[in-house]
């Protein structure tokens, strides 16, 4: 058993380096709304603490690009899709710019609104393999909860037990990570901070960041879920963190070379004041 989990364990993590982890980004600025309106998203892959690279989005070992797989939201279990929404854009990183998306969405009613996006593979040259992040946000308009601990069928899920749109910075967040629907018991979960502030309107970052990590092992923190899939993690600053649960997905194939199926949500803590 012993045995088992370490190789698990080992190819789980073969696309991450020790310090700076692929993440896919579903960004807006806030994610609890006191009223209803027109909701930015950015769609881009980036490594959200450093930012010292930005990806090109769904890029094949082949060069070419493939599209988004699916995008869609669900509110009060309505489903819509989003993938007509989608504009391929150029963003801005604070050493280079990768093709990424943006989109906007009317949130017109009360409750929570769930994001996921399933990106095409991305092709990691340096470990000859795919990395697919199978990706949710939520937005909340009102307070009023409705689906935001909805699980909503991904290959790989990530679903809170805690609201991830109202933490206090201090406070805890909990999710169970799942696989088809079922826990994956002991899942390798990274966990990356945004940052770099995001301007919406230009498409870019702060080249600046808010933080210095002491040694590389601050940027991309790790932790492991409990025997249920169960896992929390303390949030000691305000703003944006993401959490990606590696290799968790059905597909560990794609296009004959390794895939990294992998889970991630994203919450936002707010400061008390």
């Amino acid at each position: 058993m012993f045995k088992k989990v370490i190789v698990s364990a080992a190819v789980a993590g073969a696309l991450a380096t020790s310090a700076f982890a692929h993440f896919q980004m579903l960004y807006t600025p806030e994610s609890a709304l006191n009223k209803g309106g027109t909701i930015p998203l950015k769609i881009v892959f980036t490594h959200p603490f450093a930012d010292e690279h930005t990806m090109d989005m769904g890029l094949q070992e082949d060069k070419s690009r493939e599209k988004v797989v699916d995008f869609f939201v669900v509110h009060k279990e309505k489903k819509t899709d989003m993938l007509a929404t989608l504009k391929e854009i150029k963003f801005k990183g604070s050493h280079n710019a990768g093709i990424g998306y943006d989109s906007e969405y009317k949130a017109r009613g009360l409750g929570d609104h769930v994001f996921a996006l399933t990106p095409a593979p991305y092709y990691e040259a340096n470990e000859e393999a795919y990395l697919q992040q199978i990706t949710k946000m939520i937005v909340n308009v009102g307070g009023a909860p409705t689906d935001w601990d909805a699980e909503l069928g991904l290959k790989a899920e990530i679903v809170p037990l805690t609201k991830p749109y109202s933490i206090w910075a201090g406070s805890t967040f909990t999710g169970i990570v799942k696989s088809e629907g079922k826990p994956v018991p002991f899942a390798e979960i990274e966990v990356e901070y945004v940052n770099h502030a995001i301007d919406i309107k230009k498409n870019m970052t702060n080249p600046k960041g808010k933080f210095e990590a002491p040694q590389d092992s601050f940027v991309t923190l790790t932790i492991k879920a409990n025997e249920r899939g169960e896992f929390t993690f303390g949030i000691p600053k305000a703003g944006w963190w993401g959490f990606a649960a590696l290799g968790v997905g059905p597909d560990k194939e794609y296009k004959g070379k390794e895939l990294s199926q992998d889970a991630v949500i994203w919450v936002q803590a707010k400061d008390m004041k």
